[in-house]
This record gives structure tokens, C-alpha cells and sequence, in this order.
């Protein structure tokens, strides 16, 4: 099991991150917003402490992946199992901010979120290639349950293969992630896998972050 806290210089976010999560997607927000973005990223980085763990496998756990994603791992000789999070401390501030009713802040601060595990997830997949680069192994790209025909309900069996090693990350009954700013999922590994632009013409869901990529 590996698992690392992060600082947020770490990241390698900027606000250009963000503005695009939040949907200007390579254009400038007016000066306000700007601002207001900037603020709240400067409040955030002292404490900010986003986590990652994830474990390798040499054998496939019993999910009904899909056939996007089982076709995408075809060739792994190993998985490997991640969870990633802004961390509970972004959780209370994000709470914070909606007893505050500050609508515009609270929106910032939900793209943020986003923005800050995506990261981490990154993060985790640059430590997991500088792991498996000694074997001359590449890595897939990362799959998450709720997209690509994973059903989101699968979570129940992937959480318990950590024994608790979940950086503070919890399920609800219906297998939403606390905090909410998390990332969850499986990565293939081996010597013929490699990481593929994300297909978004054969999934059919639209609603995905990578889609809008």
C-alpha cells in the first residue's frame, strides 16, 4: 500500500485550471471573477493537505467493469487500485462557505474541489509510473465507477479491498464519496499496456469531465 499527503505546490494547479473547470475552457473571466478565484485559491493553499493511496494487484477483483473499460485493461499483468481526495480539511471549507450563503464563492470553491483531486489523481499516477518504470511497465489510463459503463455501485467491492487505507475517504449507502472531492478507481499495468486519449465516442455518458477535455 503507498500513501502520500500532499502540499498544494505539489499540484502544479493555477487558476487557468480552474476557470476552465469552471467552464471558460481557454477564455479570460472578467476581473471580478478573477479576483474572487484568486482569493480563494490563496486561501487554501496554507492548509490545503490532498491524499492519495493505491495498491497493486497481480489478479483482476470481481467488478462488472463494462466492456469500455475491460477492453482498455486488456493486456494488464497487474491493476492497480487508487483513492484520491482534497482531503476533509476542503470539505469543512466547502461547508463553511454554504453557511456563509455565498453562492458565487461556493461555485468557485466546487470547481476547485474538482480541479485539486483531478491533480492528485495525477499526482498518483506519476508516483505509480516511477514505481513500475523499473519493469519496464506502462500503466492505462485511470477508470473510475460511475463512468464507462462502471456502475457507480461498484464502489462497495473496490473500498474494502483497501482495508481502510482510504485517506479518510467513506461511502454512503448509495455509494457517493466523502468528501465529495474524491477519485476512485483502477489502473492496468504491464509491459504492452499504455495510456490512450480517453474515447469518448463509445461512451455514452455526457455528463463526464473528460469530456469536456
Amino acid at each position: 500500500m503507498t500513501e502520500r499527503t500532499l502540499r498544494f505546490e505539489e499540484l502544479g494547479l493555477t487558476t487557468a485550471d480552474v476557470y476552465d473547470q469552471m467552464g471558460y475552457h481557454g477564455l479570460s473571466p472578467d476581473a471580478a471573477t478573477m479576483r474572487e478565484t484568486e482569493a480563494i485559491v490563496s486561501e487554501v493553499r496554507p492548509w490545503l493537505r490532498p491524499q492519495f493511496s493505491f495498491f497493486v494487484t497481480p489478479e483482476l477483483p470481481s467488478f462488472d467493469l463494462g466492456t469500455i473499460i475491460s477492453r482498455q485493461l486488456k493486456g494488464s499483468v497487474a491493476y492497480a487500485l487508487f483513492v484520491c481526495t482534497s482531503g476533509t480539511a476542503f470539505e469543512a471549507y466547502q461547508q463553511q462557505l454554504k453557511t456563509s450563503g455565498d453562492i458565487v464563492r461556493q461555485y468557485m470553491a466546487d470547481a476547485l474541489g474538482s480541479v485539486i483531486a483531478e491533480k492528485t489523481a495525477d499526482q498518483m499516477e506519476q508516483h505509480l509510473q516511477d514505481s513500475i518504470r523499473k519493469l519496464g511497465w506502462h500503466h492505462t489510463n485511470r477508470f473510475s465507477p460511475g463512468y464507462c459503463g462502471w456502475h457507480v455501485s461498484q464502489q462497495q467491492l473496490l473500498f474494502p479491498l483497501f482495508e481502510g487505507h482510504t485517506c479518510g475517504v467513506r461511502l454512503t449507502d448509495s455509494s457517493l464519496m466523502l468528501p465529495i472531492k474524491s477519485v476512485s478507481g483502477i489502473i492496468g499495468l504491464g509491459p504492452s499496456v499504455r495510456r490512450l486519449d480517453y474515447t469518448c465516442r463509445l461512451c455514452t455518458f455526457q455528463k463526464c469531465y473528460k469530456r469536456r477535455k
